[in-house]
């Protein structure tokens, strides 16, 4: 391994695993110069590396076994050696810097639970995704690791997010909104109403109050919190509503001569917007509130979103997203105490 710690790429998740997942570390090693291990089987993992005449670039860190993409949770104690076991484990030890996996979002929230542990003072760890919004992307968290939560998670929902937020895009103040069905204090169910009330009074966060799903993409708020089953469902329905939109797009461009003639005179846009709103462009999700940065790439991801996965996840433990977080939860607590009588 080099001198600088590299990058714990879980080469047996994902749907096109391992050869997608060892082209996109090369494309990372090579174009983005990012140090790489790869963790699986050596057989397989040397025998792509051969195809990329990459074998002495990236070295490799044995698992005798690997997730299946539809494995869950309890997967993660039924195969303590598995690929993403393992890729923590050089986390845990210092060998590595971070985690990049493709492979199953509660495989690898479990996994990450049980191997990295929540950072002191974090009730529940959280995925946060970055949404396609300008000029800033907008933070979605929790994104599914928590399908039930206790308002007081949704307000350290919001910590986590803030931390990424101030870190990874500059935002001094980042404006904190809580998803629900309408825009009024009295929205939504018990959690969601006690979550509002806290967030109105909580120390250190800038709360702008609730948000509905018709704000996710308008930039009404730099972070967005929500309980993990509803963050999930909005996330995947606004990548269906992505794809029909290009779809039907694509249609409508293909079927006359002239429609074909305006969008190659719009050909550039069209590609930035269809980048920007590409998920594999962002790199994937992060799961905060571990001891170790972890990205979750998508699990459809091809080599160029493991190589922005491995450049996101890199970006973040270089920058100290750990250390961040851990800085505003203990400030948190601590401001807490001082107004509890």
């Amino acid at each position: 391994m080099s001198e600088t710690r590299p990058i714990a790429l879980d080469a047996m998740g994902g749907d096109h695993a391992p050869h997608e997942i060892v082209a996109g570390a090369v494309h990372a090693v090579r174009e983005r110069g990012l140090a790489i291990v790869l963790v699986g089987s050596p057989r397989v993992l040397y025998e792509s590396l051969a195809d990329h005449d990459a074998t002495k670039e990236i070295p490799i860190v044995r698992a005798e076994e690997a997730l299946a993409m539809d494995e869950g949770a309890l997967a993660s104690l039924r195969r303590p050696r598995s690929s993403i076991a393992v890729a923590c484990h050089l986390v845990r030890r210092g060998d590595a810097s971070a985690v990049v996996s493709a492979g199953s979002t509660a495989g690898i929230v479990a996994t990450g639970r049980l191997r990295l542990k929540a950072q002191q003072g974090v009730l529940r760890p959280a995925i946060a995704v970055a949404l396609p919004t300008l000029p800033k992307p907008t933070l979605l968290l929790d994104a599914g690791a928590n399908a039930e939560v206790k308002p007081e998670m949704l307000v350290q929902f919001a910590h986590l997010g803030a931390a990424y937020a101030e870190l990874a895009y500059d935002i001094t103040t980042p404006k904190v909104g809580l998803l629900t069905i309408g825009s009024e204090a009295e929205k939504g169910n018990k959690t969601v109403k006690k979550a509002h009330e806290l967030l109105q009074s909580a120390p250190g966060l800038s709360f702008v109050g609730n948000v509905e799903g018709h704000d996710l993409l308008n930039g009404a708020a730099d972070v967005i919190t929500t309980d993990g089953f509803t963050g999930n469902v909005a996330l995947k329905t606004m990548e269906g509503a992505v794809r029909y939109a290009f779809g039907e797009l694509r249609q409508t461009i293909e079927g006359s001569r002239l429609a074909r003639i305006a969008a190659l005179l719009q050909r550039s846009r069209l590609r930035e917007l269809r980048r920007r709103l590409d998920p594999e462009a962002h790199g994937g999700a992060v799961l905060l509130g571990l001891n170790g940065t972890v990205v979750i790439a998508h699990g459809s991801s091809r080599a160029a979103g493991i190589s922005a996965a491995c450049k996101l996840a890199a970006g973040l433990s270089a920058d100290g997203i750990v250390t961040r977080i851990g800085d505003r939860i203990t400030a948190a607590q601590r401001s807490h105490r001082l107004r509890t009588p």
